[in-house]
């Protein structure tokens, strides 16, 4: 495995660079500076808002670019994002369609924050975990000055069994993704983590060839077959083992900067 060449990597947060506590680990910020001094783009790519992914990278947050909400929206510093919308029409056509599903809480994810409704304190602990900048309002449908990213529905069984089978004939007219057990995403069409890493590497004149991505769930399959050097962590979803080229480490084992500690090592000893 020749890592030698890489100039981007990207990886997601969720089950991927975060352990099972939501930790990143502590050494992970020293690998990261080791690969800023070898040039190589670093992207942190989730189906969670863009405020709760810097809140984890902090450190980093100058120095990294941000896919949010599933690659609806794009972040790097000091340039305008790139956003890929749901247009006000065909939110409430499929708010109709989840209002039907009982036992299953809805989010509207906006760029400026994201919206709820008031499901009790339990659900708004673990949802504040993943949306740090949220507010409760008493009705969804209400005209929300903001612009519409991603409507994310949580299910506190399966998300799979429970929620995907009222929307799948949905599939040919939006992205519909099962982005972790509880959590079932729907977007635009193009707003997925893939076509925001072939966004990337067309700005940026690199190839899948020199592209390294960590996944473990569905929702990272399109940026997984964005790259030649694609890993599933050894926690992921069949069908994210299937689809990757390689297989690393679990997130509770440091998967990720497994890999990178390999990677660090080959280029260094190309420049030395």
């Amino acid at each position: 495995m020749d890592l030698s060449k890489i100039k981007l990597i990207a990886t997601d947060m969720d089950g991927t660079l975060l352990n099972s506590k939501g930790e990143v680990s502590s050494h992970f910020f020293d690998i990261f500076n080791e690969i800023k001094k070898l040039g190589i783009t670093f992207v942190a790519a989730s189906g969670r808002q863009y405020y709760s992914i810097i809140d984890k990278l902090t450190p980093i947050k100058d120095d990294i670019i941000v896919i949010a909400e599933n690659g609806a929206i794009t972040i790097e510093k000091d340039k305008e994002p790139q956003i890929i919308d749901i247009n006000r029409a065909t939110y409430l056509t499929i708010l109709d369609i989840l209002k039907k599903i009982n036992g299953s809480q809805i989010i509207l994810c906006g760029r400026k924050k994201s919206y709820i409704t008031d499901y009790g304190a339990d659900f708004i602990n673990m949802f504040s975990e993943f949306y740090n900048q949220y507010e409760i309002i008493d009705d969804l449908s209400n005209a929300i000055n903001d612009t519409y990213l991603k409507i994310a529905v949580y299910n506190q069984y399966d998300a799979e069994k429970f929620i995907y089978p009222y929307v799948k004939h949905l599939e040919n007219d939006l992205k519909i993704k099962i982005s972790g057990k509880n959590w079932l995403d729907l977007s635009h069409k193009l707003a997925n983590k893939g076509h925001a890493i072939q966004q990337l590497q067309s700005n940026l004149n690199i190839t899948p060839e020199e592209t390294l991505v960590f996944g473990d769930y569905n929702n990272d399959l399109e940026m997984i077959q964005q790259a030649k050097y694609s890993f599933a962590m050894d926690n992921a979803h069949p069908t994210i083992i299937n689809a990757a080229n390689y297989r690393t480490k679990s997130n509770n084992e440091e998967g990720v900067e497994y890999i990178l500690k390999q990677l660090i090592s080959q280029q260094q000893k190309v420049i030395y």
